[in-house]
């Protein structure tokens, strides 16, 4: 298994009136691969919040590894 880190984005607008990308939660996890670690994540990032559809507070989501693991 590998560790993939998983980032739920999203847009809003700065103090500047400009949009901005923002992490609303980063999830470390244990996956065979990473759409694996994608669906685990959003389970784990839906429990945490209490929802039931993680796109509620996210627009996207960013899979990556983790080279330290």
């Amino acid at each position: 298994m590998s560790r993939y880190i998983v980032r739920f984005m999203k847009d809003v607008l700065g103090g500047n009136g400009r949009q901005i990308e923002i992490c609303q939660r980063s999830v470390e996890i244990d996956a065979l691969n990473e759409g694996h670690a994608e669906e685990l994540a959003k389970l784990k990032f839906c429990e945490s919040e209490r929802l039931c559809e993680w796109s509620l507070h996210a627009d996207r989501i960013q899979v990556g590894t983790d080279i330290a693991a």
